[in-house]
């Protein structure tokens, strides 16, 4: 299709407005039907788009039919293993139709599906299959030795049933999923307001905790961003983003369902394969992260990446200095950028499309969607305060922390605050009395401005997280595992920015008592963390400066950086090539500055 007609035809009825009003439509009846939840609303499309494709992938395809019937196969399947309601089962599987089918019919009958990170190993993964306490894990074949490794670390192993043909020893869950395909009666009700996901998220500070995410908000995902994408069913969502996080694995899933559309799934993203499956699944739409657009932008040019019919992406993260070219090489007609958090109580949208902003709320909705952003101390790493003890609000193009008000009804379109399934750090992220006695508001963690016209723009996170390759990064967590590793005496971890990279890479600077055995060290991390969570610069340095409360302080470290020539400390580079830590050098330190597209993309992808 000719790149004008495209951008013609992403013009009509595109107005911000109806945009807003589409959503509004779609999810303002929704509290009206408490017992309307996600998983039957797949029941009433297969009744309505029978044989169309629902979930496409490689090696599996789902029409909606088929996805109500496998859903409703684990829905029976929960019946037979006598699980309750608000019982907890994990789910450890890479991307793929059958994923989505599995939380749809378990989540059903009340039953909690946990979303695990599929990056995790041992002691890690076994962390966020504690948080769950689960009764269950179901895990893919290919992913049972990931399992194995995390059940050693656990007080309580759960069950675990692995999904597809292997020799792991597991229970093959396929020998209990009954054939029966109607939707089972429930001997309990299930209603909006009762939990479906723990999708889990480091938030700013500490380990990852587990979002808890109901049945609500996941109807309020999926319609709203339907209205505002502006779904119909001859749509075709490209997503190669993970689905265990909110984005991946329910806005660019349940949003294409809701309206009858088709979601392309492929397990991992591939700049080089990215535009011929698009132009392959003839799709329409994608969704991305900022990290995922740069590298297309630095890949290769191929014919596949103009010849698509893509009218819409959407997505967050996308770097003000990367939007004009991306959108111009790839002949994209419309870029809906959109902020939000999954344990937040509120969103912003870019309808506009005003590069580098990521969002704004037009006037007739400021009041339901109340967010404020004020003045921020460095020092406390909180939000300042007045003589009167209450928060300062900041003046247009002054940075600041943004909170979100939290609604002291639940039933509205913004404010729900649903926390984490640890109930201490779900009160660490409320501010009380933040204006006036008693109002509550929500921490994002995130520092943004807004300008005079009322777009929001996002400046950096606060405390000890960072944001690397699309996932938060807890700078204790690292520091954690850091510490446990002999001869370690401390460690003080921080994101340090590189030339052409989103988001920052994690460094770490720590003393020690003995000389360090760097290759043990590497291979302790690797035990410990997800690759993204791995250090990519590491500073060994005889002491750490401390407050007089015993608190590390990096305003030093951050300002120097990975620069060999600011410190007589030796710095290394974890070097995934060579598979070791290197020493930092001039030469090397130049050409990690000079931001080789090639060093980049395959040295610290």
């Amino acid at each position: 299709m000719n790149s004008t007609l495209l951008v013609e035809n992403a013009n009509i009825n595109a107005s911000p407005t109806r945009a807003w009003l589409r959503a509004l439509e779609k999810t303002s009846r929704i509290p009206a039907d408490p017992d309307r939840i996600f998983p039957r609303v797949v029941d009433e499309l297969a009744l309505r788009f029978g044989d169309h494709p629902a979930l496409l992938s490689d090696t599996q395809t789902l029409t909606f039919q088929a996805l109500a019937e496998r859903a409703n196969a684990y829905s029976h399947w929960v019946l037979a293993r006598g699980l309750s309601k608000q019982d907890v089962t994990c789910l450890l599987m890479p991307n793929c139709p059958e994923y989505m089918a599995v939380w749809l019919g378990i989540t059903r009958m009340g039953v909690v599906v946990s979303l695990l990170n599929t990056s995790l190993r041992g002691a890690a993964l076994a962390q966020s299959i504690e948080i769950a306490r689960p009764k269950y894990l179901i895990v893919h074949s290919q992913l049972a030795e990931a399992a194995k490794s995390a059940l050693p670390f656990l007080s309580a192993p759960p069950q675990v049933r692995v999904y597809d043909d292997d020799d792991s020893g597991f229970t093959n869950i396929s020998t209990e999923i009954l054939s029966r395909k109607d939707p089972p009666s429930l001997a309990w009700k299930v209603t909006l307001n009762d939990p479906a996901l723990y999708i889990y998220t480091s938030g700013t500070t500490g380990a990852p905790k587990a979002a808890k995410v109901s049945h609500f908000r996941l109807m309020q995902w999926s319609h709203w961003f339907a209205g505002m994408i502006d779904v119909k069913p001859e749509d075709r969502m490209y997503n190669c983003l993970p689905m265990y996080h909110s984005v991946g694995g329910v806005v660019a899933t349940g949003a294409v369902l809701a309206a009858g559309g088709s979601v392309v799934i492929r397990e991992k993203f591939s700049a080089t394969g990215f535009w011929n499956d698009v132009r392959r699944w003839d799709c329409t739409l994608f969704q991305y992260i900022g990290e995922l657009c740069r590298y297309l932008l630095h890949s290769p040019e191929t014919p596949d990446e103009t010849r698509h019919r893509i009218r819409v992406c959407c997505g967050n993260g996308l770097r003000p200095e990367v939007w004009a070219s991306f959108q111009g090489r790839f002949r994209i007609p419309k870029i809906l950028e959109f902020y939000a958090a999954t344990e937040g109580v509120f969103s912003l949208f870019n309808v506009e499309g005003k590069p580098g902003s990521i969002g704004r709320i037009p006037p007739f909705l400021a009041h339901r969607f109340p967010i404020e952003l004020v003045k921020f101390d460095t020092e406390t790493e909180t939000p300042a305060r007045n003589d009167a003890g209450f928060c300062i609000r900041c003046s247009a193009n002054e940075t600041g922390e943004a909170l979100g008000k939290v609604a002291s009804d639940s039933s509205g379109i913004s404010g729900r605050f649903e926390g984490y399934t640890d109930a201490p750090a779900s009160e660490q992220k409320i501010m009380r009395n933040v204006f006036q006695e008693g109002d509550a508001w929500f921490r994002t963690g995130d520092l943004m401005k807004k300008d005079e016209k009322g777009y929001f723009y996002f400046i950096d996170r606060v405390g000890d997280t960072f944001r690397w390759k699309g996932e938060n990064v807890a700078a204790s967590q690292i520091s954690d595992v850091l510490s446990t590793f002999p001869g370690i005496t401390g460690a003080v971890v921080y994101g340090v920015a590189l030339p052409g990279c989103d988001g920052k890479a994690g460094m770490a600077a720590a003393t020690y008592d003995r000389e360090l055995d760097l290759p043990a060290l590497r291979a302790h991390l690797s035990n410990g963390l997800p690759p993204y969570a791995r250090p990519v610069f590491l500073r060994v340095r005889a002491e750490l400066e401390a407050t007089s409360t015993f608190k590390y302080t990096k305003a030093n470290l951050v300002r120097d950086g990975y620069d060999p020539s600011k410190t007589a400390d030796a710095i290394f580079f974890n070097d995934p090539a060579q598979e070791a830590f290197i020493r930092v050098d001039r030469a090397l330190f130049d050409r990690i500055q000079s931001g080789e597209t090639r060093f980049q993309d395959t040295q610290l992808k």
